[in-house]
């Protein structure tokens, strides 16, 4: 069952620029000295943690806990899991530093991230019984609900209302955010029941998932009337709540009610948080109000003088969302001629924008320019480029961006490329122009890819069959591919590969 969940979460994650200005950045001797720096610089999952840390150490650095908690915070704010875990191991062995509950917690957390919930556990189950705290059995029951593991998130929950070790909101949070995820919103009601019972005061947050599980049923006035007890409890309605309530209504369709929680958020004269700029921007293009979305956009500017590339890329995805072209231009040009560092998801935006427009010129040039920069294009755009040529009938053009895109797919994440409007129209080409030549090297490829099929086998047959040629190899190459041969495919194979 599809939850709002997820959205949630991103809203609530704080601004933090993907990229950096280097223009005028001067790194300077004393940053490059700092612990945080060098273990910053290890590069890979397995850089040296412990090493460095040695060396610090030898060189008579002292190395105060905080400072290496404030490393280990850096670390996983940029998501450098495994080295902020070899902090903690190369604490847990030294003599001159010692790990307290809420360490204890983060390693668990962190363990799961790196190497998995068993090691998360066989970590807990080590701990001495006066470390086995709320937090590290709160730790532990956050990752059992990240995993979606519900037997084993329910029986610790249990465990610890048994242990009076619940005393707040969180792991209420957890296990709600957890029912939302496993499709089992009816099981949060009798949570806030408890809540109420136990006398523990819900949170922002509480509120929020509460009425995503509302809105998972189509209980639309079971979302309103949280809203309104959050109002009569003088619990602050701020920009993360009604865009929470906007995102709902949207996917629900009631865009004019989304609408006017969106409005209600505008009103408010001291919002400097550019990701509440960010959530209107996005929330209105998907309510299709373009008037909106250039008022944010606006405000976003005032609230914020000097906008980053996540807010440009944005307000670009709303404008292309909208079919405003003339906007998405605009403000294209305005990021490239003042932006201090390059960002090429940008520029695929414009791009794309170009190739559903067909126009070439423009799509070429911009591509160029990504190129030359040292980037590469997306799949998706690579693909566009294909679907663009093929209608021109520039096949020389459509399997370089093929080849382009090969290169730089990956066989398990990428499955989809080239999608199967594009391989259809390839196959299409290749019948129609008896191009058996480009047939095989497009059979080639998609086999470097994984993509290779009956389909693609049965119109590289018809094709050979149209241009009057055989192969004697074939049907020897198709069994070497674990191609299943249909009776309609050994009828094309007969013409081909006569025995």
């Amino acid at each position: 069952m599809a939850t709002n969940t997820g959205r949630l979460v991103l809203m609530r994650s704080a601004a933090t620029p993907r990229w950096f200005s280097t223009a005028t950045a001067t790194v300077t001797a004393d940053k490059e000295a700092s612990l945080y720096w060098k273990l910053s610089a290890l590069k890979g999952i397995d850089g040296d943690v412990a090493e460095t840390l040695d060396k610090w150490v030898t060189e008579g650095k002292s190395v105060k806990r905080f400072d290496i908690i404030s490393c280990v915070n850096q670390l996983r704010r940029f998501k450098k899991y495994n080295h902020a875990a070899q902090i903690y191991e190369w604490m847990e062995k030294s003599s001159n530093h010692s790990l307290n509950n809420t360490d204890h917690a983060l390693r668990i957390d962190l363990l799961t991230k790196t190497e998995g919930i068993a090691q998360a556990e066989n970590y807990f189950n080590s701990l001495q019984e006066s470390a086995k705290t709320n937090k590290t059995y709160g730790a532990l029951l956050k990752c059992y609900c990240k995993e979606n593991m519900l037997d084993k998130a329910e029986e610790l929950f249990k465990k610890l209302k048994e242990m009076n070790l619940v005393s707040s909101a969180l792991s209420y949070n957890n296990m709600i955010s957890l029912y939302l995820r496993v499709g089992q919103p009816e099981k949060v009601p009798s949570l806030v029941h408890e809540m109420e019972e136990q006398d523990i005061p819900s949170d922002l947050y509480t509120y929020n998932l509460v009425m995503n599980s509302y809105a998972s049923v189509k209980d639309f006035n079971a979302v309103e009337q949280v809203l309104e007890k959050m109002k009569k409890k003088g619990v602050e309605c701020n920009w993360f709540t009604y865009g929470n309530v906007a995102n709902i209504y949207v996917n629900a369709g009631l865009l004019q009610k989304a609408n006017y929680c969106l409005q209600n958020i505008e009103k408010n004269k001291n919002l400097h948080d550019p990701e509440a700029f960010h959530m209107l921007i996005d929330s209105y293009a998907r309510t299709s109000n373009l008037e909106g979305v250039n008022r944010a956009w606006e405000s976003l500017k005032l609230a914020c003088p000097k906008l980053n590339n996540k807010s440009y890329l944005i307000m670009l995805l709303a404008l292309s969302k909208l079919g405003d072209v003339a906007g998405l231009e605009k403000c294209f040009k305005e990021w490239e001629s003042g932006c201090s560092t390059y960002d090429v998801r940008l520029s695929n935006v414009m791009l794309e924008s170009y190739l559903n427009r067909e126009m070439i010129e423009e799509a070429n040039l911009l591509s160029e320019s990504i190129v030359k920069r040292g980037s590469e294009l997306k799949l998706k755009t690579l693909d566009l480029f294909m679907r663009l040529y093929l209608k021109k009938h520039q096949i020389d053009s459509a399997m370089k961006y093929l080849d382009m895109g090969a290169s730089q797919a990956d066989p398990i994440k990428n499955k989809w490329f080239p999608t199967e409007e594009t391989i259809t129209m390839f196959l299409e080409y290749f019948e129609e122009v008896k191009d058996v030549d480009n047939a095989e090297k497009f059979c080639e490829t998609t086999r470097k890819i994984g993509r290779l099929d009956s389909k693609i086998y049965d119109s590289l047959l018809r094709t050979y069959i149209a241009a009057g040629k055989k192969e004697p190899l074939m049907s020897q190459r198709m069994n070497n591919d674990g191609i299943e041969i249909s009776p309609e495919t050994e009828k094309l194979l007969q013409k081909v590969c006569p025995k």
